[in-house]
């Protein structure tokens, strides 16, 4: 484990103060969101109050099975990576961050993929597992022909990160298909929806992401269930045998209330057999790399890194 960023913690502690310090003069969201409070939050960029920008470089394609991504394709590129976002399995978009993905694409040479999986509670599990594993088997299939290489990378931020790991065990498990993907990369992801300790004791603070909006953000992705009911490896897959995954970056903050879930699942696939590179950021609470933070700018930067090296 590498702890960083501890020269930028007065920062990072500060604009999570002034983030806390907003959050609390808003009214706390309590049950299931209506449709109408649905269709505003996923009109609106993640951790903001406007929409994304959609930038012209992104390409709307529907894949077989009707699965809905978006592509960036640079004019040169060395690789493709498949990205699923974040928002809890409810909300954020494909379209939902257009720059980040178009800078990831020219700077690390990659075609991006980023998939519009369906959406809780609408679409409950196992929905959008489902599109994403029918995404991966896709370019799988057909990375070669439609971007020029095989060297096919995988990952996501939250929600994205958990439901990528799901695809790589869901290919293995019911695909047969290992090493396709060359490298994982997971930011801030949980992995133990029955929740693990960092998760129970965080408590109401707040932040991006507490006990209780973990607790609801459950719920509405698997409807009907309980936490021993979650621990299937398919809902939770720190629960699950991890052999014959590929090389990862595994990132997340010490203010995370899912710290236990990045720092358990590093331990777990490196005992598996694979790399990893577990990397931990001083004081940066949940989905700190929507914010226009000293650490989001160093940490976009060591993913491209990660990336445009790893699996080649």
């Amino acid at each position: 484990m590498t702890l960083t960023d501890e020269d930028c913690l007065a920062e990072t502690l500060a604009f999570n103060k002034q983030f806390e310090t907003a959050a609390a003069s808003r009214p706390a969201r309590e049950g299931t969101p209506d449709a109408a409070l649905l269709a505003t939050l996923r009109r609106n960029r993640l951790g903001g109050d406007t929409p994304p920008v959609r930038l012209p470089h992104g390409q709307d394609r529907v894949i077989e099975g009707g699965v809905k991504v978006r592509v960036f394709v640079p004019d040169h590129l060395t690789g493709v990576y498949l990205h699923f976002h974040g928002g809890g399995w409810a909300f954020g978009a494909a379209d939902g961050q257009d720059e980040r993905l178009w800078r990831l694409a020219e700077q690390a040479r990659l075609a991006v993929v980023s998939v519009e999986y369906r959406l809780a509670p609408e679409h409950p599990y196992p929905a959008g597992p489902d599109d994403c594993e029918a995404a991966a088997r896709w370019l799988v299939r057909h990375a070669a022909t439609e971007f020029g290489t095989r060297r096919l990378l995988i990952g996501g931020e939250s929600a994205g990160a958990h439901l990528a790991v799901v695809t790589l065990l869901r290919l293995r498990d019911r695909h047969g298909i290992t090493g396709a993907f060359r490298a994982a990369h997971l930011l801030f992801g949980p992995y133990d929806l029955s929740m693990t300790p960092s998760q129970r004791s965080f408590g109401s603070r707040r932040l991006l992401s507490n006990t209780d909006t973990l607790r609801r953000t459950y719920e509405l992705f698997t409807p009907g269930t309980g936490p021993e009911q979650r621990r299937d490896p398919d809902v939770s897959p720190l629960f699950a045998d991890l052999a014959g995954l590929p090389p990862a970056r595994i990132v997340v903050g010490t203010e995370d209330p899912l710290l236990d879930d990045s720092l358990f699942l590093a331990g777990r696939w490196q005992a598996a057999g694979a790399p990893v590179r577990l990397g931990v950021v001083a004081g940066a609470m949940h989905g700190f790399t929507l914010f226009p933070l000293t650490i989001t700018e160093r940490e976009l930067r060591r993913e491209r890194e990660f990336l445009s090296a790893t699996g080649r």
